[in-house]
């Protein structure tokens, strides 16, 4: 069952291959955590995951369209405000569980590594982390299972340094996905600069779908205080 959030039935269908229009259009649709916003883009259509305060008139006004615009840098930065925090520029990516009844998964519960900064990260952005990782204790190779873009699992991982370009970064990723349950979408977002998380995510059958960008404004300016911004710093 999918998450009751309108970008999660965006993002399932688009899995399955079916994209919203490629028309250079928007929409907008409510943040799925409190505080937290973020613009996403598919191919020639955009999603707004914002507050009431960011009008429609706003975001038409500094430029927001399905064609690149809407991660126009000038764009979010307006956005977020001074003092606001703005996360990497990501590709979104969707894969399916694949964990089976009575199969033990190759990842166990690994709370002593709740306090590495991969899992730190995910825990203040994300809700219900889980932190597992290979049972050997010498092994810091970890992955976090949370509820996170429009309240779909989403998964993240880091391998440990000592275990990298030998297809490590694969297995890992496959791995976590034999803990989700089998045939639930789960999804990932990895910069592109990140050239071996993207190929181990492709390799364990992660397909991209998008682009995502959360921020975080620092004071919920109304929407008048963020446009009134806005204008004065454009020419």
């Amino acid at each position: 069952m999918l998450p009751d959030h309108p970008l999660a039935e965006l993002i399932a269908a688009a899995a399955v291959g079916r994209f919203p229009a490629a028309d250079g259009g928007w929409r907008r649709v409510p943040p799925w955590r409190p505080g937290l916003e973020a613009i996403i883009a598919f191919t020639g259509h955009a999603v707004f995951a914002v507050q009431p305060d960011i009008t429609g008139h706003l975001l038409a006004s500094l430029g927001a369209d399905g064609f690149g615009g809407a991660h126009d840098p000038r764009l979010i930065t307006a956005l977020a405000g001074p003092g606001g925090w703005i996360d990497s520029l990501d590709i979104l990516m969707a894969a399916r569980g694949t964990a089976r009844p009575g199969v033990t998964p190759a990842l166990a519960d690994r709370p002593d590594l709740a306090g590495h900064p991969r899992a730190e990260f995910a825990a203040g952005i994300r809700d219900h982390p889980r932190v597992v990782g290979y049972q050997d204790p010498h092994r810091s190779a970890l992955a976090v299972i949370s509820t996170g873009i429009a309240g779909l699992t989403e998964l993240s991982f880091e391998l440990e340094p000592g275990h990298r370009g030998a297809g490590g970064g694969a297995r890992l990723a496959s791995e976590v996905l034999s803990t989700v349950p089998s045939g639930q979408i789960a999804v990932a977002a990895v910069a592109p600069g990140n050239a071996a998380s993207v190929r181990a995510l492709l390799a364990a059958g992660f397909k991209p779908l998008g682009s995502l960008q959360l921020f975080r404004r620092a004071v919920h300016n109304p929407g008048t205080r963020v446009a009134a911004r806005t204008r004065a710093k454009m020419p």
